[in-house]
C-alpha cells in the first residue's frame, strides 16, 4: 500500500495490485480526492492554477487510516504501507497511531509503515521497487531490510517558477519572493535527510534552472546504467521534455521516463515546477 503522493498512475497501482489511501485537495471551496488520475481531471487544475488558483491539501488522518488498515488487521494480511515524508505532513504520524489503535483491538497487527522521507516520485521509485521485489519472490523481512539501506539514497532535484507557492508554504519569505520574481531568480531545492524540502541554491533564468538540476542528478546519482529515471512536470510538459533531453546527453542510464506532478504535490509547488529523480549518494 502507499498513498497518492507517490504520483505513480492509478493504473500501474491496479496493475500491479498497490492498494492506495488518497489526499484531498481543495479549490475554489470544492474538495477534491486525489485518486492519481482515475477521476482528477489533472488537466483543468493544472490550468486553474497557472491561472492564479492557490490549491489547499489535507494530510490523511487517523479515521482513515483505522478504516483502510483494518480489513487486512482482520484477514490477518500482512502490509507494507510506504508513506509520503514526515518532514511533509502529518500523515506518517496518523498512521502509526492508527497502528497503536489497532493493537489495543487485535492480538496481532503486521502493518509496517514505512517513512520515506521522500514525496512524489522519490516515494513513487520506492514503490516500484517493492513491487519488483515482490515479484521476483522476496519475503517482507527483505523489502523491510532493502527500504532500511536504500530509502536514503532517493535523490530529488527540483525547481519552481512560480515563487508564491513556495512564500505560502513558508520555504521563503515574502520579501525575498516579490525580489526573487523581479529579478527572475529561481531556487533549487532537493529534499533532506529529514525529509524536508531544502533550498540548495539559486540561479537567474529558467533555462539554468533546468540545466543546474540536471547537473546535480549527475553529480550525485550511483550506477545510472541500472536506473530507470523519473522526471516530473507540474503543467509545463516542454520544459520537461527538455530536462529529459539534457539527461539524456548528460549521462547514460536504462531508461527517463516522463510523469505529470499529482496535484497534491503540485499544489506546494505551482505551475512550472520540475523535479528530477534518481537513486544516488546518501542524503
Amino acid at each position: 500500500m502507499t498513498d497518492s503522493c507517490c504520483d505513480l498512475p492509478y493504473t500501474y497501482l491496479k496493475e500491479h495490485n498497490v492498494a492506495f489511501v488518497s489526499m484531498t485537495i481543495t479549490l475554489e471551496g470544492t474538495e477534491y480526492v486525489d485518486d492519481l488520475g482515475e477521476t482528477f481531471d489533472l488537466n483543468h487544475f493544472m490550468q486553474q492554477v497557472k491561472d492564479g488558483a492557490m490549491p489547499t491539501t489535507s494530510q490523511i488522518n487517523v479515521g482513515t487510516y483505522l478504516e483502510t488498515f483494518r480489513p487486512y488487521v482482520e484477514a490477518k494480511q500482512p502490509l507494507l504501507y510506504i508513506a509520503f515524508s514526515s518532514g511533509l505532513s502529518g500523515s506518517y504520524s496518523s498512521a502509526l497511531q492508527a497502528v497503536e489503535l489497532l493493537k489495543e483491538e487485535y492480538e496481532e497487527v503486521l502493518v509496517y509503515a514505512i517513512d520515506t522521507k521522500m514525496a512524489s516520485f522519490g516515494e513513487g521509485l520506492l514503490v516500484r521497487k517493492m513491487v519488483e521485489l515482490k515479484a521476483a519472490g522476496h519475503s517482507l523481512e527483505e523489502c523491510l531490510l532493502w527500504l532500511a539501506d536504500n530509502k536514503m539514497k532517493v535523490q530529488a532535484w527540483v525547481t519552481v517558477d512560480d515563487l508564491k507557492h513556495l512564500e505560502r508554504g513558508g520555504r521563503i519569505s515574502k520579501t525575498a519572493a516579490a525580489v526573487g520574481s523581479l529579478i527572475n531568480i529561481k531556487p533549487i531545492i532537493t529534499v533532506d535527510s529529514e525529509g524536508k524540502l531544502k533550498p540548495v541554491g539559486k540561479v537567474r533564468g529558467r533555462k539554468k534552472a533546468l540545466q543546474q538540476i540536471v547537473d546535480d542528478t549527475v553529480a550525485h546519482i550511483e550506477e545510472p546504467i541500472q536506473q530507470t529515471l523519473i522526471v516530473a512536470y507540474a503543467g509545463d510538459l516542454a520544459a520537461g521534455q527538455t530536462v529529459k533531453e539534457k539527461l539524456a546527453q548528460a549521462i547514460q542510464v536504462k531508461d527517463i521516463e516522463l510523469y505529470p506532478l499529482g496535484p497534491t504535490i503540485a499544489s506546494h509547488t505551482g505551475y512550472g515546477c520540475i523535479a528530477i529523480f534518481s537513486m544516488g549518494s546518501k542524503r
